[in-house]
C-alpha cells in the first residue's frame, strides 16, 4: 500500500474508525462469538461469522494505512497512559502478523462452510462458529497488544477455543479427541512456563507494559531472575511455536481436526506464537545482552537447523496428506527460527518475510487438500492417484503452492529462502545454508511424490466422475483456495508489502526500538 493511496484510503473513512480501529479489531470478533452460540442455525451463525470476520480485516487494513501513512500507532484503553493503563501497540512487525490471521480467518471461514456441513453435526455447528471467532480474536490480541500479561490472556483464549475446535473433528475422526488432548497437555504446560516467567519479569521491573519493561531492563546486565523470566518465557513460547523438539502436538492437531480448522491453525497459530517469541527476544528483553547471544547461536540455530532437516525426512515417510504437511510445517518454522537466530536485520526480516510466505503456502495447500477429501474422500498420498485429471484446478492450486513450498523462482516461497542465504552468507554461516538446501530438496521429494500422484498415475477405477469427467468443489469453497494460491505467485513479483513491513520491524527491533 503506497504512502499516497494509504492517505486518500484513510481521508474518506469515519473519525470513529481511525480512532478506535486498533481496539475493535479485538472487540469485534470477540464480542460475536457468543452471538454466534446464539445463532442456534449452522448456516446463519457461518454467515455472521464471515461477516464479522471480513470487517475484522477490512480494520486490519485500516491499520496499515494508518502505520504506512504515520508509523506506529498506540491505543491507551480509558485514555490511560501506559505503563498504567493497558496499550494497543500497532507497528510493522505485528501488522504483518494482523494481516495474515484476519486474511486466512476470513478466507477460511467462507472456504469452510462445505466441509463443516460435512464434518461437523448441525447441533454443534453454532458453537463451532463461535470458538473459530473466540480463537480469531485471541490471535489477534496477542498479535497487537503491549501489555505482558494480555499476552498471555489471549494466548489462552485462542488456544482453549483451538481445543475444542479440534476435537470436534471427533466426530469423523475418534483421534481427533487424542490430538486434542495432546494439544491441551502440552499446551497447559506452555502457557505454565509463559505465566511464571511474565511473574519474574514483573517482580524484577514492576511493570508489565512491554515497552517499560524493555526500558527498566536496558544496561541491566546479569540478573538472575531475568534469566529465569527469559528461560521460562522462551520454553513456553516454544511450545505455542511448534519449535522442534517441543511440537509433538502439532502434527495430530492438524491432521485430525476439521478441515477448516487445520486450514486456519496452519496459516496462523505458529505464526503468531513466532512473532510473540520475536517480540520478546528483540523488543523486550534486547537481544545482544549476553544470555540473548547465547540463545540465538546455542541453542535456537541448533533447533532450527535439526527441525529443517529431522522433520522434512518425517515428511517424506507419511502417508497421510495432512500429517505430512504439518511435519513440513515444522521444517518450514525451522527456517524463521533460521531468520531469528541470525540475528542480523537481514536475518530477523527474512525470517519475517518467509513467516508471510508460509501463511500462504500452507493455507492453500491445506484448503486443496480439504477439497481432495470433500470430493473423494482422499486422505492418503496414493489416494491422490489421477486428480490433476479429474480435479484440474484444485490440483494446479496445490501444485503453485507446492512449488512455492519447495522455493522455486516465480512463487513467493523462493524470497524467503533466498533472503535468509543472504542473511547466513552475511554470517558466515555456511553449515546453515547447506542445511538450507538439503531441507529444500528433500521438500522436492515429498511434494514431488504428491504431483507424481496427481499427473502421472491414472485414477482409480471406482472413483466416479462426472459427465465432463471432472468433479470439481463447490465455488464457495474453490474461491478461497484460488485466492491465496495467486497470492503464492503475486507475491513474488510484488514483495513491496511484506518485504517493506519485514525490513522496517528488524530495523526497528535491532536499532534499539521498543515495542
Amino acid at each position: 500500500m503506497s504512502l499516497a493511496f494509504a492517505s486518500d484510503f484513510l481521508a474518506v473513512l469515519p473519525a470513529w474508525v481511525l480512532a478506535h480501529a486498533a481496539a475493535l479489531l479485538v472487540v469485534t470478533p470477540l464480542l460475536s462469538g457468543p452471538i454466534a452460540l446464539v445463532l442456534s442455525r449452522g448456516r446463519l451463525a457461518w454467515g455472521w461469522s464471515v461477516g464479522i470476520s471480513i470487517i475484522t480485516f477490512a480494520l486490519a487494513l485500516v491499520l496499515l494505512a494508518q502505520v504506512q501513512a504515520h508509523g506506529s500507532i498506540m491505543y491507551a484503553f480509558g485514555n490511560w497512559a501506559p505503563p498504567l493503563g493497558i496499550a494497543y501497540n500497532v507497528d510493522a512487525l505485528n501488522m504483518l502478523v494482523l494481516l495474515i490471521v484476519a486474511g486466512m480467518g476470513a478466507l477460511s471461514l467462507i472456504y469452510g462452510l462445505p466441509s463443516v456441513q460435512k464434518e461437523i453435526a448441525p447441533k454443534d455447528q453454532a458453537p463451532f462458529f463461535a470458538a473459530y471467532m473466540l480463537c480469531l480474536a485471541g490471535l489477534m490480541g496477542v498479535a497487537i497488544t503491549g501489555d505482558a500479561f494480555n499476552v498471555f490472556v489471549f494466548l489462552e483464549i485462542s488456544s482453549i477455543s483451538t481445543y475444542i475446535l479440534v476435537a470436534m473433528g471427533g466426530g469423523k475422526d475418534r483421534r481427533a479427541l487424542t490430538a486434542s488432548f495432546n494439544y491441551l497437555i502440552l499446551g497447559t504446560i506452555g502457557a505454565t512456563f509463559f505465566v511464571i516467567g511474565i511473574g519474574l519479569v514483573y517482580m524484577a521491573t514492576g511493570t508489565l507494559n512491554m515497552a517499560d519493561i524493555a526500558t527498566q531492563l536496558h544496561g541491566r546486565g546479569d540478573d538472575r531472575v531475568v534469566r529465569a523470566a527469559f528461560a521460562f518465557i522462551i520454553i513456553g513460547l516454544g511450545l505455542k511455536t511448534a519449535m522442534f523438539p517441543l511440537h509433538t502436538w502439532l502434527p495430530g492437531a492438524y491432521a485430525y481436526s476439521p478441515t477448516v480448522v487445520g486450514t486456519f491453525l496452519a496459516s496462523t497459530a505458529t505464526k503468531v506464537a513466532f512473532y510473540a517469541m520475536v517480540r520478546f527476544i528483540f523488543g523486550v528483553f534486547s537481544a545482544g545482552e549476553p544470555f540473548d547471544g547465547a540463545l540465538l547461536e546455542l541453542v535456537l540455530a541448533p533447533m532450527a537447523i535439526a527441525a529443517m532437516i529431522i522433520c522434512s525426512v518425517q515428511a517424506l515417510y507419511q502417508t497421510d496428506i495432512r500429517k505430512l504437511l504439518a511435519y513440513s510445517s515444522v521444517a518450514q518454522l525451522g527456517y524463521m527460527l533460521l531468520g531469528l537466530s541470525i540475528g542480523t536485520a537481514a536475518g530477523l526480516s527474512a525470517g519475517l518475510l518467509h513467516m508471510f510466505n508460509h501463511a500462504l503456502m500452507k493455507g492453500a495447500l491445506f484448503m486443496a487438500v480439504g477439497i481432495f477429501a470433500l470430493t473423494y474422500g482422499v486422505r492418503k498420498v496414493q489416494d491422490m492417484a489421477g486428480l490433476g485429471k479429474t480435479m484440474p484446478i484444485t490440483a494446479a492450486a496445490f501444485t503453485v503452492s507446492g512449488l512455492s513450498l519447495i522455493g522455486m523462482p516465480l512463487f513467493a516461497g523462493f524470497w524467503g529462502k533466498y533472503f535468509l542465504i543472504m542473511a547466513a552468507l552475511e554470517r558466515g554461516w555456511w553449515w546453515a545454508i547447506v542445511a538450507l538446501l538439503i531441507s529444500s530438496v528433500l521438500a522436492i521429494f515429498y511434494v514431488g511424490r504428491m504431483m507424481e500422484m496427481m499427473y502421472l498415475r491414472p485414477p482409480p477405477k471406482g472413483r466416479r466422475l462426472k459427465k465432463t469427467g471432472m468433479a470439481e468443489a463447490p465455488l464457495l469453497a474453490l474461491i478461497p483456495l484460488l485466492i491465496v494460491a495467486l497470492g503464492n505467485v503475486w507475491f513474488f513479483f510484488d514483495t513491496s508489502l511484506p518485504k517493506g513491513l519485514a525490513d522496517t520491524a528488524a530495523q526497528m527491533l535491532l536499532g534499539g526500538g521498543a515495542p
